[in-house]
C-alpha cells in the first residue's frame, strides 16, 4: 500500500518539478514579480512536505535548504538574479535525480553537497548583512500589489478613505473601504491617469490617489516620464508624470470613480474594462500591437510598418520613438496579466488524474469495437434484414462518437512540450555566448500523447541546430544592424487532420552555395548539377551532412538533422524548410493528429487488401493497362502534368494477372504528387492501426496493419516512404 502512495507522490512531484522549472525561468526574467516568487515557494514547500510524509527524507532535507533560500528572496534580503536562479535550477535537477532513485538512504552526491553548501552560505550571508525589507515581498494573501504600486498606505496599514488625497482632511472622515475577497467576481481595469500640471496647487497628493486605488484590490502602476523637461526647465511645483495602471478589483467601476470624485477637474482619467479570459476565445491572448492601438499610443499605419521588420515589435517602436519604455512595459504587463488570468481559469477547471496505460487500454478497446462494428455492418448487408441494418447504423453512430471521445481524451496541448525547451534554450544560449528569447505560439494546439512523446527528440535537434548554426553572437548581430537579442519562435497550428509545427529563428539563414559545395565534396551531387533552393535545403537532412567548420559540443558532426527526418517520416509526417539569407530560417513539421485510428482508403490488389491514409489522397483515376505497358517511363497525364506512378502489384510482388483497367490513387507527399496503381478502389474505411509483426516489420512501404469487418488482415501502405524512394531515384530501375 505504501508503494502505491509513493508512486502517487512521484507523479505529483514530477508535475511540480516541471512547473517549478517554468516558474524559475520566469523569475529570472522578472525577479521582482511577487506572484511568481510566491508560486515558486509554494511548489518547493509542497515537495518538501509531501517528501517527508511519504518517507523521502533525503529529498525533504535537501529541499529544506532550497526553501530557506527562496524565503530570503521573498522577504527581500536576496534578489533572484541569474546566478541565484541558476543555483535553483541545478537544485531542481538534483531533486529530479533523487526522485528517480530507489534507495533513499544513499548519501548526497558531490554536486548535491556543493549546492547545499552554497544555499547555507547565501542564507547566512544575507541574514547577517541586512534586516528584512518591509513590504518588498509580502507573504501570500497580503495585498502585494498595493504595496508595490503605491509604496505607502494610511497609518496603521488601513486603506486610505475616499478623499484622503486632499491636504487638511477636507474630505469627510469615512471608514476604510473593505477589500473584497472570497467568491466575489474580480474584474480587471485599465486606467490612464494624467494629473494637471498645477494639481499640487489644489493641495492634492497624487500618491495618495494611487494608494487608495491599491486598497481596492491588486494594482500595477507604470509611470509615463516622457513629458519631464530638462533639469533647467523643471518647475518643482508642477506635476509632469502620468500613469498607466492595471487594477483587479471586485468593487466595481463606481468605486474606482469615487477615488477621483474630488479631483475631477484636475486630472485626465480614462477607465476601460479588460475582457476576462472566458469572454474571449479560449487560449487566445491579445497581441502587443492590439493593446498599444487600444491605448491610443500607436496608429495602425505605424504598427503595420513596424510589423514588416524582422525584429521584435517593441524594439522597433522604441527605436522609432513611437512609444516609451514605460508605455511598452505597461502594455506588456497587461498582456501578461490576461495570460495569467487565462492560466488560472484553466487550472480551476475540474479534472482527474488517469494513468496513461488506462488511456491506451481504452483506445485499444475502442479499436476492437470499431472492428466489431465493421463486421456487424458487413453481416447486416449480407443478411439484408431491415431491423439488423437499423441496429448496425445506430451502433455505427455510437461507436464513431465513442472513438472521437476516446481519442480526444488522449489529446494533450503541445504547450507542455514547448515549455520544456525554455530550459534548453537558456542553458545552451549561455554555453554558446548568445542572447536568445524563446517565443511560443499556439501552445493550446492538441496532439495525441504518443505523437507528442515522439516529437521531443526532433525538436531538440532542430532547436540546438538553430542556436548553434542559425543565430549569431550579439556582436555579429549588432554589426549587421539587428537587435542584439535573437529570437527563436515555436509555433503550432492545426490544419485538417494534421498539426503544423514550425521552428523559426531570425539568424543567418541557410547558405545555398555552402550547402551545394559540401554536397559536391561528399559526392551527394555531381559536378555542374544545379539544385533548386528547396532541394538544396533538404540536403541538410542527409546522414552525416554538416556545413559547420568546427566541431563543438553542440553540433558540427553531422548528427541530428537526419534523426529529425527519420523520426518525422516514421510518424507519417513531412519536413520542409524556408530560409532567407541574413533574415533567418523556418523548419516546418507536418504531423498527423493521431497514430491510433485514422480514416483510410481501402483498396485491393489481386485478393489482398491494403489501406492508404485518406488525408493525403487527392484523387482516384483510371489507368489503361495497354497504355501503361507502352509507357517505359511510368508517367501518365494528370491534370495537364506528367505524373510518376508506382505499380504496387510489382512493388509488393503480388502474384496473379492484372486486370485490363486499373485504378491510380493520386497522393500528395511533401507537396509532390505520385500515383499508386491498384486493381480496385473499394472506399473509405475507419482504420485501427496495429503494429506489424517481426516478419513484416522490415518490409519497405508498409507502416502497419488493420483488421477488416470480415476478419481479413489489410496492410497499411506507407506512401511517404514509397514517394521518397521515387524522389531519390531508388525506384528508377523498376519504373
Amino acid at each position: 500500500m505504501m508503494d502505491k502512495f509513493k508512486n502517487a507522490f512521484r507523479e505529483e512531484a514530477d508535475e511540480l518539478l516541471v512547473q517549478l522549472e517554468g516558474l524559475l525561468l520566469e523569475l529570472e526574467t522578472n525577479p521582482a514579480d511577487v506572484d511568481v516568487l510566491n508560486a515558486t515557494f509554494r511548489a518547493v514547500h509542497t515537495i518538501k512536505g509531501s517528501a517527508g510524509m511519504f518517507g523521502f527524507e533525503r529529498i525533504s532535507r535537501f529541499v529544506h535548504d532550497f526553501e530557506s533560500l527562496l524565503d530570503e528572496c521573498r522577504v527581500g534580503r536576496l534578489q533572484a538574479d541569474s546566478s541565484v536562479v541558476g543555483l535553483f535550477l541545478r537544485a531542481r535537477d538534483i531533486v529530479k535525480e533523487m526522485l528517480a532513485e530507489d534507495d533513499d538512504s544513499a548519501p548526497f552526491s558531490a554536486e548535491g553537497l556543493e549546492i547545499i553548501g552554497a544555499f547555507k552560505q547565501l542564507v547566512d550571508k544575507h541574514r547577517a548583512a541586512a534586516p528584512v525589507q518591509t513590504g518588498s515581498a509580502p507573504a501570500p494573501g497580503a495585498n502585494e500589489s498595493a504595496v508595490s504600486a503605491a509604496g505607502s498606505s494610511a497609518p496603521g496599514g488601513s486603506p486610505v478613505p475616499v478623499g484622503a488625497a486632499l491636504i487638511g482632511g477636507s474630505a469627510p472622515n469615512q471608514p476604510p473601504r473593505p477589500v473584497s475577497h472570497g467568491n466575489a467576481t474580480q474584474e480587471s481595469y485599465r486606467l490612464m491617469l494624467k494629473p494637471a500640471a498645477g494639481i499640487f496647487f489644489t493641495g492634492t497628493r497624487v500618491f495618495k490617489l494611487l494608494a487608495e486605488l491599491a486598497s481596492l484590490g491588486e494594482l500595477q502602476a507604470f509611470p509615463r516620464l516622457r513629458e519631464i523637461p530638462d533639469l533647467e526647465d523643471i518647475n518643482p511645483e508642477f506635476c509632469y508624470v502620468a500613469w498607466d495602471l492595471i487594477l483587479v478589483t471586485a468593487q466595481g467601476l463606481n468605486a474606482i470613480k469615487d477615488v477621483f470624485i474630488f479631483v475631477e477637474g484636475s486630472v485626465e482619467l480614462k477607465i476601460e474594462k479588460i475582457a476576462n479570459p472566458d469572454e474571449g476565445t479560449p487560449g487566445e491572448t491579445k497581441k502587443l500591437g492590439e493593446i498599444l492601438v487600444e491605448r491610443g499610443l500607436v496608429q495602425l499605419t505605424d504598427l503595420g510598418d513596424a510589423l514588416k521588420s524582422q525584429r521584435r515589435l517593441g524594439d522597433v517602436l522604441i527605436q522609432n520613438r513611437l512609444v516609451s519604455q514605460a508605455e511598452l512595459d505597461a502594455a506588456l504587463a497587461e498582456q501578461a496579466h490576461v495570460r495569467k488570468s487565462q492560466e488560472k481559469t484553466s487550472e480551476n477547471s475540474a479534472s482527474i488524474r488517469v494513468a496513461s496505460e488506462k488511456l491506451d487500454l481504452l483506445v485499444d478497446l475502442v479499436g476492437e469495437m470499431v472492428t466489431l462494428q465493421a463486421r456487424l455492418a458487413q453481416t447486416s448487408s449480407e443478411v439484408a434484414d431491415a431491423g439488423l441494418s437499423a441496429i448496425s447504423e445506430q451502433l455505427e453512430r455510437l461507436v464513431s462518437q465513442l472513438r472521437d471521445n476516446a481519442m480526444s481524451i488522449r489529446m494533450l496541448p503541445i504547450g507542455s512540450t514547448f515549455n520544456k525547451f525554455k530550459r534548453v534554450v537558456r542553458d545552451l544560449s549561455a554555453e554558446l555566448g548568445k542572447d536568445v528569447d524563446l517565443l511560443t505560439e499556439g501552445a493550446e494546439t492538441e496532439l495525441d500523447k504518443t505523437v507528442i512523446e515522439r516529437l521531443n527528440d526532433p525538436l531538440v535537434h532542430i532547436i540546438r541546430n538553430a542556436l548553434d548554426h542559425g543565430l549569431e553572437r550579439p556582436e555579429v548581430r549588432q554589426a549587421a544592424g539587428k537587435a542584439v537579442r535573437g529570437s527563436l519562435t515555436l509555433r503550432a497550428e492545426q490544419s485538417g487532420a494534421h498539426v503544423i509545427i514550425s521552428v523559426s529563428d531570425d539568424g543567418n539563414g541557410l547558405d545555398v552555395d555552402a550547402i551545394q559545395a559540401k554536397a559536391l565534396e561528399r559526392g551527394l551531387i555531381g559536378p555542374g548539377e544545379n539544385l533548386t533552393e528547396e532541394e538544396a535545403f533538404m540536403l541538410v537532412f542527409r546522414p552525416g551532412f554538416s556545413t559547420a567548420k568546427n566541431v563543438s559540443s553542440v553540433s558540427g558532426r553531422g548528427v541530428g538533422m537526419d534523426v529529425v527526418k527519420r523520426e518525422i517520416d516514421s510518424l507519417g509526417g513531412a519536413v520542409s524548410i524556408v530560409s532567407r539569407r541574413g533574415q533567418g530560417s523556418t523548419i516546418f513539421l507536418k504531423i498527423p493528429l493521431t497514430l491510433a485510428i485514422i480514416e483510410g482508403l481501402l483498396v485491393r490488389i489481386s485478393q489482398e487488401y491494403y489501406v492508404l491514409p485518406l488525408a493525403p489522397v487527392e484523387a482516384c483515376v483510371e489507368l489503361d493497362s495497354q497504355a501503361a505497358g507502352s509507357n517505359e517511363g511510368r508517367l501518365m497525364q494528370y491534370r495537364g502534368d506528367l505524373l510518376p506512378y508506382v505499380d504496387l502489384r510489382e512493388f509488393f510482388s503480388v502474384p496473379g494477372e492484372a486486370p485490363l483497367v486499373r485504378q491510380v490513387v493520386v497522393v500528395n507527399s511533401q507537396n509532390e504528387r505520385i500515383g499508386l496503381v491498384v486493381d480496385t478502389v473499394i472506399g473509405d474505411h475507419q482504420t485501427v492501426i496495429k503494429p506489424l509483426g517481426r516478419m513484416l516489420r522490415g518490409v519497405e512501404g508498409l507502416s502497419g496493419a488493420t483488421i477488416l469487418g470480415n476478419g481479413t488482415v489489410a496492410l497499411i501502405i506507407d506512401h511517404g516512404r514509397i514517394a521518397l524512394k521515387v524522389r531519390t531515384g531508388a525506384l528508377r530501375g523498376r519504373l
